[in-house]
């Protein structure tokens, strides 16, 4: 057990919560209920968009708070939106053309879907959240990180070493948590958090026991308090059950 006394744990999902099957485990399931008795907040701090989180939230009896799309959205379980950031509509063009014109793989999280691989009709009849791109191709990486710096609006994190991922300025999982302690009444030296990706560093740097996954990229490892077993290996139970109950 950590030294802090945890009272919110937050996870993010794919990567860490999920298995590689998108599936949650039953020791990971197990662990979540009994921190949920014990009276611990558990919720879900995810770079996805409300629709493809909350149903994972239901199926495990999560009763407080959602984040997602990285902190661009900060939702109750009843579907309460309680805090939103969007892009400028002419900044996601632009990121989508650069994109395109790279080869890129894109997606964008608009307040109501998310697009795959292709822009809507029209970009300004939607409000956006998040957009994101990928290749396995290191250099156009770079290139995209190079020229997306310019832009001094921006938030860019990842979800995988493969992507990009770009929020408003200032938005961050970690941002959204600092709201939501100060809603409970606690602070982020409370809080456990969970991650395996560029997008988890800040809450994990932020929490009071911030955890690397086993398979989280070498930079979370290195600012995290502890580490746990990969998301194969039931990593975010073990998690639990070793730092928060």
């Amino acid at each position: 057990m950590s030294d802090k006394q945890v009272k919110l744990i937050a996870l993010d999902m794919d990567g860490t919560l999920l298995t590689p099957e998108h599936e949650v485990s039953e020791r990971n399931r197990k662990a979540i209920k009994t921190a949920l008795e014990q009276g611990i907040d558990v919720i879900l701090s995810t770079g996805r968009s409300w629709d493809t989180c909350f149903p994972v939230a239901e199926e495990l009896g999560l009763t407080s708070y959602l984040i997602t799309a990285n902190g661009g959205q900060i939702w109750t379980i009843e579907k309460e939106l309680l805090q939103e950031h969007l892009l400028k509509t002419e900044t996601v063009e632009k990121m989508y053309i650069l994109a395109r014109e790279k080869n890129m793989h894109c997606w964008m999280i608009s307040t109501e879907k998310v697009f795959r691989g292709h822009a809507p009709d029209n970009l300004y009849d939607h409000q956006w959240l998040k957009f994101g791109c990928a290749s396995e191709d290191k250099n156009k990486l770079d290139q995209m990180i190079k020229e997306l710096s310019h832009y001094e609006e921006l938030e860019l994190t990842n979800s995988l070493p493969t992507n990009i991922e770009i929020n408003p300025k200032g938005v961050s999982k970690a941002q959204a948590l600092k709201f939501l302690c100060e809603k409970i009444g606690i602070t982020m030296d409370n809080v456990m958090a969970v991650g395996d990706s560029l997008n988890d560093i800040k809450m994990i740097q932020e929490s009071g026991v911030g955890v690397a996954m086993g398979n989280a990229q070498v930079a979370i490892k290195k600012v995290a308090n502890y580490s746990t077993d990969t998301n194969e290996e039931d990593g975010v139970g073990k998690a639990i059950e070793k730092y928060a109950l």
